[in-house]
């Protein structure tokens, strides 16, 4: 769907603004440079170009700079959380945005940050950043987000007659065995695993 005349000119005014500053505008700067009548009304537009993919928000709903044309974005994925390679942990959103590689970048891709060594036989240590591809389902032996009676968990997915078995790749951690009358499901599969040495 084509772009309106004002939205197009707010998503121009963001990009020069950005440009000249090295942050985005608030709301009040954008109804002063464009001559809106109302923050309302800017609140309004952006609300549409975050829905229609023009625009993110970086920070989080309520960041007072956090928007960004999403044209002019590096190739990043949101960090969703923490997620424990040792014990079930519960998943954190925080919606942070992570810098990737750009053929890891998809919507249905999120990145999330290990905690825990349980995972170190497969080359994945604390702190550690993996990429997911948001799935219902996965192959035996593939690593997954597992969440288990609500809590999530890294491991190994190994599918067996009486149940699942979640297998750390730490020869000091214990298999986690899911019964049939536990809660289980899959939340993704790990696509890939890098670190930031800052």
């Amino acid at each position: 769907m084509a772009l309106s005349k004002k939205k197009k000119l707010i998503l121009t005014f963001m990009r020069n603004f950005i440009f000249q500053n090295e942050e985005s505008p608030t709301y009040e700067e954008i109804k002063t440079g464009l001559g809106f009548n109302s923050v309302g009304t800017v609140s309004w537009y952006v609300r549409e170009l975050v829905k229609s993919g023009h625009l993110q928000r970086q920070k989080g709903f309520s960041g007072k700079r956090a928007l960004a044309v999403v044209d002019d974005l590096p190739n990043q994925l949101p960090l969703l959380g923490r997620i424990a390679a040792g014990y079930p942990l519960e998943a954190i959103e925080n919606r942070e945005m992570v810098e990737v590689p750009p053929s890891w970048v998809h919507p249905s891709n999120f990145v999330l940050q290990v905690r825990g060594n349980s995972m170190i036989d497969d080359n994945i240590e604390d702190g550690d950043y993996v990429i997911i591809r948001q799935a219902e389902q996965a192959d035996t032996r593939q690593m997954i987000i597992a969440y288990v009676n609500g809590e999530a968990t890294l491991k190994r997915y190994y599918p067996t007659p009486s149940g699942i078995e979640l297998h750390p790749r730490n020869p000091e951690f214990d298999i986690i065995y899911v019964s049939p009358e536990d809660e289980f499901r899959i939340g993704g599969v790990v696509l890939h695993v890098f670190r930031n040495y800052y």
